[in-house]
C-alpha cells in the first residue's frame, strides 16, 4: 500500500456451504467491535475453504482481496492466537483458524486487533498490517 497505509486483514473460519449473508454478518460484527472502518480490507482463510461460494461472494461485495493460507502455515501463528478451540486445534494444529489466517496474511509485524468472534457457522478475527 502506498505511504504505509495500514491494511486490515479479516481472518475467516467457516463451515462448508456458509452463505455470504452469514459471513458478512460476522465480518461486520468484528469490524464494529474493533471500532474500525477500513478503506483497505483483505480477507484470509485456509486453502481448503478459499473456494467457498459464500466467501468468494463476500470478497466481491467488499471489494477485498482473498488470500488462501496453506493449512500447515497456520501452525507458525499458534503462540500469537488469543483464543483457542480444542476442536480446531486438533484439526489444524492452531487454536484459531481466523486469528492465525489474519496474522499470516497481514505479514511480519502485524498485530491482532480483534480476537476471534464466532457465530453459528463463521469465525472472524482482525489483524492490522503496515505493509
Amino acid at each position: 500500500m502506498a505511504g504505509g497505509e495500514a491494511v486490515i486483514v479479516a481472518g475467516i473460519g467457516l463451515r462448508p456451504g456458509t452463505s455470504e449473508v452469514d459471513i458478512l454478518a460476522c465480518l461486520n460484527q468484528a469490524l464494529r467491535q474493533a471500532g474500525v472502518a477500513p478503506t483497505a480490507l483483505r480477507l484470509a482463510t485456509i486453502s481448503s475453504r478459499s473456494r467457498e461460494a459464500g466467501l468468494l461472494a463476500t470478497a466481491r461485495s467488499r471489494n477485498a482481496e482473498l488470500v488462501a493460507i496453506p493449512d500447515e502455515a497456520l501452525k507458525g501463528y499458534e503462540a500469537a492466537c488469543a483464543t483457542r478451540s480444542t476442536r480446531i486445534a486438533s484439526l489444524y494444529g492452531v487454536g484459531s483458524v481466523a486469528e492465525a489466517a489474519a496474522l499470516a496474511a497481514a505479514g511480519p509485524g502485524s498485530v491482532l486487533i480483534q480476537p476471534r468472534i464466532a457465530t453459528a457457522r463463521v469465525t472472524c478475527a482482525l489483524a492490522r498490517s503496515t505493509s
